[in-house]
């Protein structure tokens, strides 16, 4: 067998899979707690003892992500609220960041304190098409660079400033990564060079910044932001399966949902995204999940009117005990069925978010009516018996 241990460092636990890479099948798995109040690695380490427990695999190559202390933090600065802004937040989430502060138009003193305020780990610059406006993002450069910004800077915007704007930057300490315009053009949304850079810069600069262990072990073994990874994976298995796809991950804080879609006639017709249209995408429900937000899961789906007349009360009730004791582990059928109900509707709710565009800004929607496959993931659903966990997704597709 070639063997492979791929590993997730989540918030609150360490899941580790090995993998025979010629035969394609998982043959273990293990998980530990995410030991974040001493050294990440020991959690790590216990989960994948327990994954390769009686398999004999040593010296195996490890594949790890992380979201711990909080995953990747990103603020967004732009030319503008509607079209850079915006192209920015896309590329963003796709990348696998928490976009945590976007900013538009010529920053002032109220508006660094705001950034400041949001405490990012890395900011993506943008603004102006390539050969179009370099006033904006070059006053906002500047104001960093006085502003003795010390947070890494992924500079995505306008081309032919790029060189002179990266070096002032540099010249006043910012750490900084150039890319290529993520708006080349009206209306075309490249993310991949900026997404690849916010990458890099987490791996080298964040993982290592939140002291989640001592060392250098941990920031050599991590290779991507989780939600980064997932997406990543998400893509490959929509070109294998050549069709549109959608998975929705059911976490206890968030539930986020990823869809990879087919590329038509609206890129390039009259009613086009001035933003651009981003067909890989990813958004994130920071209100819809199974412990810490599970109140709001139940507000949402009051909201939405999903819920039965007789059962709000109970659920309500539901919530607020998981959301008291993230830590909570349902012992009963009624217990049980609380949590599978909870799932579908974070999973309900999140998808009918992403499809209406809002938390991508995209004014028509994400039309999904063509999905091949819906895929459910996240511990509550990977821990239900099959019958349960397909309730659930016939429920969200319902």
């Amino acid at each position: 067998m070639t063997l492979a241990v791929c590993a997730d460092v989540g918030s609150t636990y360490t899941k580790a899979a090995v993998v025979d890479l010629a035969a394609g099948v998982l043959v273990g798995a293990g998980a530990a707690p995410t030991t974040v109040g001493s050294d990440v690695l020991h959690g790590l380490d216990a989960a994948v003892a327990a994954a390769t427990a009686g398999l004999g695999a040593r010296d195996v190559p490890w594949y790890v992500c992380s979201s711990a202390g909080g995953g990747l933090r990103l603020a967004v600065i732009g030319y503008e609220p509607l079209v850079t802004a915006q192209a920015g937040r896309r590329v963003g989430l796709s990348a696998g960041a928490h976009v945590v502060h976007v900013a538009a138009g010529r920053l002032g003193a109220a508006d660094l304190t705001a950034l400041r305020a949001a405490r990012p780990d890395v900011v993506l610059l943008v603004g102006g098409t390539d050969g179009g406006d370099a006033d904006t993002i070059a006053h906002n450069a500047t104001r960093l660079a006085r502003a003795r910004w010390r947070r890494p800077v992924v500079y995505a915007g306008n081309a032919d400033v790029r060189a002179e704007l990266t070096g002032l930057l540099e010249a006043a300490g910012v750490p900084v990564t150039g890319a290529d315009n993520v708006l080349p053009r009206i209306g075309v949304l490249a993310p991949e060079p900026a997404r690849a850079a916010i990458r890099a810069v987490f791996l080298r600069h964040v993982i290592g910044g939140k002291r989640l262990s001592r060392g250098g072990r941990f920031a050599r073994l991590v290779r991507a932001a989780t939600p980064d990874a997932v997406l990543t994976g998400v893509e490959v298995l929509a070109d294998t399966i050549g069709g549109d796809l959608a998975v929705v991950d059911v976490g206890g804080a968030t539930t986020d949902v990823y869809s990879v879609l087919t590329p038509d006639e609206r890129a390039t017709g009259p009613g086009r995204e001035v933003a651009g249209s981003l067909w890989r995408a990813r958004t994130v429900e920071g209100d819809l999940g199974m412990r810490w937000s599970a109140p709001g899961v139940v507000r949402a789906a009051a909201e939405e009117r999903l819920l039965a007349a007789d059962e709000a009360d109970a659920l309500t009730a539901a919530a607020a005990r998981r959301a008291a004791d993230p830590g909570f582990l349902a012992v009963d059928d009624a217990e049980r069925a609380a949590d599978a109900r909870i799932a579908a509707l974070a999973a309900t709710v999140a998808l009918r978010r992403h499809a209406r565009g809002a938390a991508t800004g995209e004014r028509a929607g994400r039309d999904l009516r063509d999905v091949r496959l819906m895929v459910g993931s996240g511990g509550v659903l990977r821990h239900a018996p099959a019958p349960v966990a397909g309730q659930v997704l016939e429920a969200v597709l319902g």
